[in-house]
């Protein structure tokens, strides 16, 4: 007796104690673009876009948006063929996500040609590439001289179609060539790039990592078979000019943009180049190099797109709708549960109170479950997921009916009140288990085969329902043995026997 009561308050305890330690942490479920609020995007391809080109640039599109912007739940659909609808709820960077978005047009690698400096004085920047540690060891650190802050009046001459002062493109053809601004945290150039010698079909693979013998972020570059010919070549090209030359950099350009334009290390050999298809471009160790080599890792992974993209819409969504729908959404369904509560109690009596309790401990895990995913993951709760935890709450109801109405079968079989509780839950735990099977499988399939909004529905499905099967095993068995050996499950009006119909 005493085992199965500290199991039930253990149980209970990690239930309501977890939800007690979420929220005096602070730690709440992340909501929705359709409950908080957020930022909706709407994006252009050309008419005659391929579906098969859409529904690959919208996947790379997904993964960009969740590795940059924090959104673990973006909501992105494909509408009318060649319009594409992205829903950003409650980013923890907005901009940095919408830049994501933005940046669908084609990833190129350029040789420098010329850099154009501003007036006031040199800046030092530390970006190189060298040989994967894999196949040489990488130089030292080497550096190159750029511009100081500089302002559009300062800005050098450029030839006509030039915007002076964004460094527009006389073209962003990747076979002619062009000039682009070359920003860093303190100043800009003007760097003029030869035609593309690879584009981002050429990476297999891009990842940030820290680089423990330099103590400096890097990333660590792949490339296909015939992208790490083309490398060799361009970084051979490059390496023989002198350290310090422009002409010794490669400017990465994304959508006109030059977004890296790390210098060639000084051990590589000229005519040779970086050869075996893997390199590390080093970023530095200040604190901003870390973010600066998981944006650069995103842009080389995903950020050459079959299709370019127009941004022709970009608005906030209010959170007031949503805020009004989830207010008024928890009073119905407080109402409905309390309504629930009192049939149960009505119609199984003691059995009922053990219902309410199961309930209670299931809501308490799923809210807390929620919070840590939310907080820990960046999982959303939207309306769809709403949803599915109230089918799952209806399938956690539904199991507790049928584990009760086993017990009153067991009790007019004869048998006593702590058999009847006993021999009721092994039979009605097979059938509990069986229907939760399915609503997990369907769960996972929903989950596997669809995207956006029946995602958030198949995930909290499949949650409540594992949660289902645990409180069932762990608390509910436990609570209904407790109950059949006090005087409050077997005497009395409020009884198990009276709830089944039965006067001992």
């Amino acid at each position: 007796m005493l085992r199965r009561v500290i199991g039930l308050l253990i149980v209970a305890g990690i239930a309501w104690g977890g939800l007690a330690a979420v929220y005096l942490l602070g730690i709440e479920p992340k909501l929705g673009l359709d409950l908080q609020g957020g930022t909706s995007v709407v994006l252009t391809a050309p008419d005659d876009t391929d579906p098969d080109v859409m529904e690959y640039a919208v996947e790379i599109m997904r993964s960009r948006i969740e590795d940059v912007g924090g959104v673990q739940e973006p909501e992105i659909s494909i509408s009318g063929g060649t319009t594409v609808l992205v829903q950003l709820p409650g980013v923890q960077n907005e901009q940095q996500a919408l830049d994501a978005i933005g940046r669908t047009g084609r990833l190129s690698f350029r040789p420098v040609l010329e850099s154009t400096p501003g007036l006031e004085g040199p800046l030092v920047t530390t970006t190189t590439i060298a040989q994967s540690e894999g196949d040489e060891p990488a130089a030292e650190e080497a550096t190159t001289t750029s511009t100081a802050p500089v302002t559009a009046t300062t800005l050098p001459d450029v030839p006509e179609g030039v915007d002076p002062i964004t460094g527009l493109t006389v073209s962003d053809d990747p076979d002619t060539i062009a000039y682009l601004p070359n920003f860093s945290l303190f100043g800009m150039e003007v760097l003029t790039v030869g035609p593309a010698a690879m584009t981002g079909s050429d990476v297999s693979q891009a990842l940030p990592g820290f680089n423990s013998v330099s103590a400096q972020w890097v990333v660590n570059l792949s490339l296909t078979s015939e992208g790490g010919d083309l490398f060799a070549e361009l970084t051979g090209q490059a390496a023989g000019y002198p350290i310090g030359d422009p002409r010794r950099q490669i400017a990465i350009v994304l959508d006109g943009q030059i977004i890296a334009s790390p210098q060639v290390a000084e051990d590589v050999a000229a005519g040779v180049g970086i050869t075996g298809g893997d390199a590390i471009i080093t970023l530095g160790a200040d604190p901003a190099a870390e973010d600066q080599a998981q944006n650069l890792a995103v842009i080389l992974r995903y950020g050459s797109l079959p299709v370019a993209f127009e941004r022709s819409q970009v608005e906030k969504v209010s959170a007031t709708l949503g805020s009004d729908s989830l207010q008024i959404g928890l009073i119905s369904g407080i109402a409905g549960l309390v309504l629930v509560a009192v049939v149960l109690l009505l119609y199984y009596r003691a059995l009922g109170l053990v219902a309410v309790l199961g309930i209670a401990v299931f809501g308490s895990l799923l809210i807390a479950i929620y919070a840590l995913l939310g907080h820990y993951q960046g999982v959303t709760l939207t309306l769809a997921g709403v949803t599915g935890i109230i089918v799952a709450v209806g399938i956690t109801a539904d199991s507790y009916i049928v584990y009760f109405e086993r017990i009153k079968d067991e009790l007019r079989a004869g048998r006593t009140v702590p058999s009847a509780a006993a021999q009721g839950f092994r039979t009605a735990f097979r059938t509990i288990l069986t229907a939760d099977t399915v609503s997990i499988l369907g769960a996972t399939l929903l989950w596997l085969l669809t995207v956006g909004a029946v995602r958030g529905f198949a995930l909290s499905l499949g949650i409540a329902t594992v949660l289902d099967i645990f409180v069932a095993r762990t608390f509910t068995r436990r609570a209904a043995w407790v109950l059949a050996h006090s005087p409050l499950g077997r005497k009395g009006w409020f009884s198990m026997p009276a709830a089944a119909g039965e006067s001992r």
